[in-house]
Parts: C-alpha cells; structure tokens; sequence
C-alpha cells in the first residue's frame, strides 16, 4: 500500500499539465471519483488495523498535493489565455459602429412642448408626486363629496385620505401661487396618477403639462392667443382650434381645447370619430376662490390655467393608437425614434 502511494506521489509530481486537455487528463486520472486516490482511499479496508491511521495520513496529503497541483496549473493556463486574447488582432479592421440609443417618444414631445411656451415666457415649475388632500383637491375648489376624492379614483396612501398619489399636476399651480406673488407664468410638465384599467385608450400612470398664468388684467383672450401659438408651433401652421364651453372646479369659465384632426385634416376618419376635431385638454380662467385659497387677491389678479395629456399629444404628432406602448419598452417600437432629437 505504502509503495503505491509513493508511486501515484511520484506520477502527480511529474504528470504534464501544460494545457487544457493535459489538465483535464490529470483531474480524470488522479483527483477524478474513478481516479487512482480514490481507489487508494477503497483499499485502505485492507490495510491492518495499527497501520490505518498513518497510511490514512499519506493518504490525505498526496490527495491535498493533486488538488493543490491541479489549482495552481489551471491558475496559470487561465492567466496565459488572457494575455495572449490580443495576439494575432488586426489593427487595421474597420471599427464596429456604436449603437446608440433613442429618446423616448414622450421626453421628445414634453421637450418640444417646454421649448415653445419658453419662447412665450413661460419657465418650468416642479412639485411633489406625493401630495396632500388640500393641494390636490380642497385649494383647487373641489367639493368633498366630488367624485375625484373616491378610491375608485384616485390612490391613496393613507386610511384618512389626506395623502395620495397626485391625480394631476395643478398641485404644483397651488404651491406656486401660495409662494410667489404674481406676476407668475410657469408651465408644470410631470407624472400623475390615476386609478384606471390599462388600456389601449387609458393608463394609471400618464404625463401632464399644465399652464398657470396670473398677473393684472389677464384676460381670456390671452389664453386663447396662448393656445393658439403653441397648437400651430406643435402641430403645424395649418392647424385649426377651437374651444367648447366646460366645466372644472378649479376655472371659471372653462372650456375644452380641440385642434383639427392630423390625420384626416378636418374631413372625418376613425381617430376623430367623424368629426374633423380632436380634443387636447381643458382650460379656463382662474376660479377667484383658487386665487384667494393661495393667498391672492382676486379683486386685483386674475389668471388663466390650461392643462394637456403628453400621452395623448405624443399618440396624435406620431399617429400612435395603443397608449400601452408607452411603457412596455418594446426596442421595436423604441427604434422607430432615432435620429429625432
């Protein structure tokens, strides 16, 4: 038994491992479960009682030896394979163009939509996701029994409902009119949340950019030349719009915006069921009680406030009818936007 150790020792020390198939050998030949220390360790049964503890020893470190000889080879095999991964490259091969990604569809229309009311004199106002009962709803005259405040419709975060998920953006309208004295003209791109199915018309998450102008003597007038400017400046010069007497807590009067239909240019089609119009949000003249709410005098101040879906501007400017694709980050659909800055 001892001669065979000293035997399979010798072998292990001197055994080739200078490449993958010589150390793959090896592994099979000596550490392997059907290799020659296994079949030592089998024997080790027939050796005499008094002896088994010294010949188990010599057993364990010629397997300790193999394991470690093993290691310590396909270390260098590893480190020589990536020092020499350079040689033989052609320097001279053309370069692989880099692929670039795409901006999404709706960061290019709520950029495009920044840059015109910048023209105009309009800056960026931003506010918090997570709002109060009071900044979402109660500041902009909604009543407490109004439908907006059930959980069928908004999300809320606390059993009290006094904190949600903002359901739109005129949140941020209300901070800046409780913290600045007018004149103040700002725009309010940014997400919203709504407690809706998912579909190819309607999602629980979508985009808003909303519009607040108040200063003396802001007239409705002003919002319609506003309106006016940036439809043609998105849309084309040819567009047309117009507007149709609504309702919201929040503007008195009000009205929704339509603008004539890009696909079918005003004659009827299915996107604008027939009618030649499509609607593009709602507007109106600042409700007095929102103004005195935020610590504004409406005897001296009056204001305009318009609002838009980015979804929905995005879906009509690129002809998109599923809003789901917005957010299912399909490459496919992705691609179809480079080169667009």
């Amino acid at each position: 038994m001892v001669e065979n150790i000293q035997r399979v020792a010798q072998e292990i020390e001197t055994a080739p491992l200078g490449n993958a198939a010589e150390l793959e050998q090896f592994r099979i030949t000596y550490i392997g479960r059907k290799g020659q220390i296994a079949a030592l360790f089998d024997n080790l049964k027939e050796v005499a009682p008094e002896q088994r503890r010294e010949v188990g020893q010599q057993l364990n470190q010629l397997k300790n030896r193999a394991q470690e000889r093993f290691d310590q080879a396909q270390e260098q095999l590893a480190n020589s394979t990536e020092s020499n991964t350079d040689i033989g490259f052609d320097f001279t091969l053309p370069t692989i163009p880099n692929t670039l990604g795409t901006r999404h569809p709706l960061s290019l229309v709520r950029r495009e939509i920044v840059r015109i009311f910048e023209r105009i004199g309009f800056n960026v106002a931003e506010g918090p996701e997570m709002e109060d009962d009071f900044h979402n709803f109660t500041a902009l005259n909604f009543p407490e029994n109004h439908p907006a405040r059930e959980m069928q419709d908004t999300f809320f975060l606390s059993e009290d409902k006094n904190h949600l998920l903002r359901t739109h953006t005129s949140n941020v309208q209300v901070r800046l009119m409780e913290n600045n004295q007018p004149p103040l003209r700002s725009i309010m791109p940014g997400r919203v949340y709504r407690n809706e199915a998912i579909s190819a018309r309607a999602h629980m998450v979508f985009h808003q950019v909303e519009g607040l102008y108040v200063n003396k003597g802001v007239s409705f007038k002003d919002l319609k030349e506003t309106l006016y400017y940036f439809a043609k400046e998105l849309f084309g010069q040819d567009t047309k719009v117009r507007f149709r007497p609504s309702f919201f807590p929040f503007t008195e009067p009000s009205a929704e915006i339509d603008i004539s239909c890009l696909i079918c240019k005003g004659e009827g089609c299915n996107i604008c069921k027939q009618t030649g119009w499509v609607e593009i949000g709602g507007s109106g003249m600042v409700d007095p009680a929102v103004l005195e709410s935020c610590g504004i005098d409406p005897n001296v101040y009056s204001g305009f406030a318009f609002g838009m879906g980015i979804e929905r501007i995005t879906m009509l400017k690129y002809q998109i009818k599923d809003l789901r694709l917005f957010t299912e980050n399909d490459v496919r659909f992705l691609r179809q936007f480079e080169g667009i800055v």
